[in-house]
């Protein structure tokens, strides 16, 4: 495909004084590459790497504009010129790469996530009114704290412009601040700020009139909102239309940027990063119905992870921009290789969560389980030269052994990749048949076209053995075997039907009507038989070895999952450890007390107890005293993550 593929997408576009050269955008979204609530080395390099890749406009996170905003620990701040140097460095990075730029104002009221010092800080709203997802009790704003606030954000604003900026995005998505003024349900004022929709607007209109009255004409000022906030008592449609056109009318807002959820309730929260069960570019009716009703230049952020999907959107009218933000956290690269006509070499987002969100939300920096450079630019980005050109041998085609096979041919050896089933992909081939996960089997896509670009000679089919190593006469082993079904010792174990997960996923077993599945890992694997077997019509009870199900995962994921589980019936019981089982039964203990309890009437008892590392080889090549790198499960069971990571680590080892 060439650039005439997507004449809507590669098209320039004005916005204000802002011309871009192409119409995707990297939206705001937490890296935690901040240093000590600065932008500094990690931080620039990251999103450069997005602007060389093609980018063209670059919206920085959240910044906090002023002191009462802190909503977790050592947050980006811009409520003093000691923001400055910082966001003008970003500044110069990104524009030489001929990309826009615009930093998010933040204050998310009585969405407080955390705090800087484990104390719960006094969080600040419209109205005394509670969050369900934090459990937050806010104070009301007085009158004369507005005032302050919306000067903080002009304030703010007047700093990224003498930084270098190209504008601001006033952040009042997902239920922060703004959107709890906008909101009836939330927003129960007496005073000129509650009521009506002119007053619950005006706190919005009033922090535009501020910016641009300490701006210059051309700096670009955009608002984030959600088109709906799909939450209990959350901003309808409907009443997001009225809104955005009362906002609109002063004519001095360039740009909407429309998303849906809210960080609100755990419902309306996995909007924020929908996972990969949501419909591609779900939310661009709601951008669309926007854009008609004000005429303002409109972006859409949703599940847009390719650039056909984008180009349909923006062709059709739907929005003028697509967020494209995890898509470029998997591939920084995707508007250069759109550009290029290089699609089907496109490191497509499958949606997982894991490590962009997910490291967030646990207190790291952002990556990708795909990509582990993003987020590591600094460290990974540079490519190790070869001394010499060498042949190498990489056992296993899981996402580790691929990973380390295309990046070690890319570096210029001979490699050579042997995998003993019929096709690609290990673990991740059983992980696409779970509900809702069959997007995850596009990490076997991804990797098996890098390998195909690298030039790896892929051999499959083959068991790889003592004499096969001895003939192949490698210089260098990589050891990618993964790892097998863990079977703990229990009593019955021999006497009760008991199968494994992958044994289900792969119908290689039957199953009875009463099932018991126990989860000692408490991530996708448990919650995912646990849903498939209910689908099919089975009575299933999933015990947790934790405190709920999906504990491991990243929680916009495990949620949705939990409340499926629900609706399906499926009987959860947490704090469970296995203990042994029988032909109708199946007995467990509590993990606090080891009190034991009894699940009776089981026919079958389905295992998700983890795995256990296949070394079989690693021992033989330990032997012949050959070179050799270990990567992924057969080091220590994890996820892909790990064996992707290591994967890469190993390619460039060797």
């Amino acid at each position: 495909m060439s650039q005439t593929s997507f004449p809507a997408l590669l098209s320039h576009i004005t916005i204000g004084g802002m011309t871009l050269r192409n119409r995707i955008v990297s939206t705001g979204h937490e890296t935690h590459l901040n240093e000590q609530g600065k932008i500094g080395d990690a931080m620039i390099a990251y999103h450069e790497a997005r602007a060389k890749g093609g980018a063209g406009l670059i919206v920085t996170e959240v910044a906090l504009v002023h002191s009462s905003a802190v909503f977790v620990a050592d947050p980006i701040r811009v409520d003093t010129d000691e923001c400055i140097p910082g966001y003008s460095r970003l500044a110069k990075a990104i524009h030489q790469h001929d990309t826009g730029l615009i930093a998010q104002l933040f204050h998310p009221g009585r969405e407080m996530l955390a705090s800087e010092d484990g104390t719960a800080p006094v969080s600040y709203s419209a109205s005394a009114t509670p969050n369900e997802r934090f459990h937050v009790m806010p104070r009301p704003m007085p009158c004369e704290m507005i005032t302050q606030i919306t000067a903080a954000y002009g304030d703010a604003a007047r700093r990224m412009q003498t930084a270098g900026l190209d504008g601001v995005e006033i952040v009042g998505s997902h239920g922060y601040l703004p959107a709890q003024f906008l909101n009836p349900h939330v927003n129960k004022r007496k005073d000129d700020y509650g009521g009506s929709l002119v007053n619950r607007t005006r706190f919005i209109r009033e922090i535009i009139e501020d910016i641009r009255r300490k701006t210059d004409p051309g700096f670009v000022v955009g608002l984030r909102l959600s088109g709906d906030e799909l939450s209990h008592e959350g901003v309808d449609q409907s009443e997001m239309l009225d809104a955005c056109e009362t906002i609109a009318a002063a004519k001095q807002l360039d740009y909407f940027s429309v998303v849906a959820g809210s960080s609100a309730t755990l419902a309306g929260s996995i909007h924020i990063a929908p996972p990969m069960f949501q419909e591609v570019g779900y939310t661009a009716p709601l951008g669309q119905c926007i854009r008609e009703r004000t005429g303002l230049t409109t972006i859409i952020t949703g599940r847009i992870n390719q650039p056909q999907d984008a180009e349909k959107i923006i062709a059709s009218g739907q929005a003028d921009m697509c967020g494209m933000t995890r898509a470029m956290i998997c591939d920084p690269q995707i508007g250069s290789k759109a550009k290029a006509g290089r699609t089907d070499d496109i490191r497509a987002c499958i949606g997982c969560n894991q490590a962009c969100i997910g490291h967030f939300h646990d207190g790291y920096p952002i990556s990708c389980i795909q990509n582990p450079i993003s987020g590591r630019e600094t460290r990974l980005g540079e490519v190790p030269p070869i001394s010499g050109k060498r042949r190498i041998m990489v056992i296993g085609g899981g996402p580790a052994g691929m990973k380390a096979a295309a990046v070690a041919a890319e570096r210029g050896h001979d490699v050579t990749l042997f995998e003993r089933e019929a096709q690609l992909g290990g673990q991740a081939r059983l992980a696409q048949l779970l509900p809702h996960r069959a997007e995850f089997g596009g990490i076997i896509t991804n990797l098996t076209r890098e390998l195909e670009l690298s030039g790896v000679d892929v051999r499959k089919g083959v068991a790889v053995d003592e004499a096969l190593i001895r003939e192949y006469t490698a210089d260098a082993i990589i050891l990618a075997t993964g790892a097998i079904p863990r079977w703990p010792d229990f009593e019955g174990r021999d006497d009760a039907h008991v199968v494994d997960a992958w044994q289900v996923l792969r119908g290689q077993v039957a199953i009875g009507n009463s099932v018991v599945v126990a989860d000692w890992r408490a991530d996708w694997i448990g919650i995912g038989v646990a849903e498939l077997l209910a689908q099919k019509g089975h009575s299933v009870r999933l015990a947790v070895n934790g405190y709920m199900p999906g504990q491991t995962i990243q929680m916009y994921v495990r949620d949705a999952s939990i409340g499926r589980l629900h609706s399906l019936g499926v009987q959860t019981i947490p704090y469970m450890r296995l203990f042994g089982a029988d032909e109708n039964s199946v007995y467990l203990q509590h993990i606090m007390n080891n009190e034991p309890v009894i699940c009776e009437s089981v026919d079958t008892l389905v295992l998700c107890q983890g795995h256990i590392p296949d070394n079989t080889i690693e021992t033989v090549v330990r032997k012949l005293g050959i070179e050799f790198h270990l990567t992924g499960d057969c080091i220590s069971p994890r996820t892909a993550e790990e064996a992707v990571l290591e994967g890469l680590l190993a390619g460039r080892a060797v």
